[in-house]
């Protein structure tokens, strides 16, 4: 039971932004796992995953996280024109030829929310699973 305890947190840690244990506790029990507050701090210890500003990463992806972050905010400072949403997609105008050297650096930040990239010579869509999602992605984009 630990260990495909362990796994789905793993799993949910990397596919989901889950920013308390009440949220992976949840996460969990959608995959029918009971786990306690202790059972949860112990596993999260064990497999290494930290709490970050984004929610709770792999301790040596975390400062990989960190760095993709700032780095896609010296790219976006730099070629990030306008932003933009259209139900489920966050459409970014660039300066010309911008746009492949931003979509890349969103790429690396790997925010569970988004589902892929399409990147022209000044525009990217970024895909996502749904409007919500896409606000969210606007408004981290916008925070940057």
């Amino acid at each position: 039971m630990k260990a495909r305890r362990q796994r789905e947190i793993i799993g949910l840690v990397r596919s989901r932004r889950l920013r308390t244990q009440d949220e992976l506790s949840a996460a969990l029990a959608e995959r029918a796992i009971e786990a306690s507050q202790v059972t949860l701090s112990r596993d999260l210890r064990e497999l290494g995953i930290v709490k970050a500003a984004t929610g709770y990463v792999e301790s040596n992806r975390a400062e990989d996280r960190s760095a993709a972050l700032r780095s896609l905010a010296s790219i976006a400072a730099r070629f990030l024109v306008n932003v933009g949403t259209a139900q489920n997609l966050v459409v970014l105008r660039t300066v010309p030829g911008g746009a492949n050297a931003l979509a890349q650096h969103l790429d690396e930040v790997e925010w569970p929310e988004i589902v892929g990239t399409i990147a022209g010579d000044d525009t990217i869509f970024v895909a996502t699973a749904d409007a919500a999602a896409a606000s969210r992605v606007r408004a981290m984009i916008d925070s940057l």
